[in-house]
């Protein structure tokens, strides 16, 4: 059973996901938070596998929440769901540590598929932001090794497995070629529901 709790400041967000999560097997609905500091406090409480963090909610915001919570060093892994279709977003949101990145626009299953892949440990990022996301990031970790170009400074804050996932994406291997060709199958993005990055 994968435990969930659902941030988000509107209610009929909240209660929307929740019957679907509930209507699904193997997924249990622990707690519902109405912002990020509730987050942060629910998150350190009930220790869900999965949190789905909205990003614009008041006070704490769902970036800083996810900061909190990854630094606890916790079991609870975060989601982010949000509306806001923002490259900087999906940026600030993966660089706290959430472990994936949807938007309030897919499809149910997806989100289903998304919780089960982020609570055992892999990535998630909503396909649209996938091309925006090696654009920024790829070129950089694909230079030649001989070209004197200053690497982005983001990169640091990927783990050599990241990096491998990167080049293999960028690459144009499929994620079946990357699980067999690479040691980084836990960070592969989904294909099976359409949610991640396959030819």
């Amino acid at each position: 059973m994968t435990t969930v709790l659902i941030a988000d400041d509107q209610p009929l967000q909240r209660m929307g996901v929740r019957m679907l999560l509930e209507g699904t097997p193997g997924l249990h609905v622990v707690g519902e938070a109405e912002h990020g500091a509730e987050a942060v406090r629910l998150a350190a409480e009930l220790r869900p596998d999965v949190l789905l963090m909205d990003i614009r909610m008041p006070g704490t915001d769902g970036i800083e929440a996810t900061r909190r919570i990854i630094a606890t060093g916790g079991r609870t892994r975060v989601l982010i769901v949000t509306t806001f279709d923002l490259d900087e977003y999906a940026y600030e949101g993966l660089r706290a540590g959430a472990s994936g990145f949807l938007l309030k626009d897919a499809r149910p299953e997806e989100l289903v598929a998304g919780i089960r892949a982020v609570a055992t440990g892999d990535a998630v990022v909503a396909p649209r932001l996938t091309r925006r996301l090696l654009d920024a990031y790829a070129h950089h970790v694909l230079a030649p090794a001989e070209a004197p170009t200053a690497e982005d400074p983001r990169l640091q804050t990927l783990s050599d497995r990241e990096r491998e996932v990167f080049v293999a994406i960028g690459r144009g291997w499929t994620n079946t070629e990357i699980a067999q060709r690479q040691s980084c199958c836990r960070y592969l993005l989904l294909t099976d529901t359409g949610t991640g990055l396959s030819r």
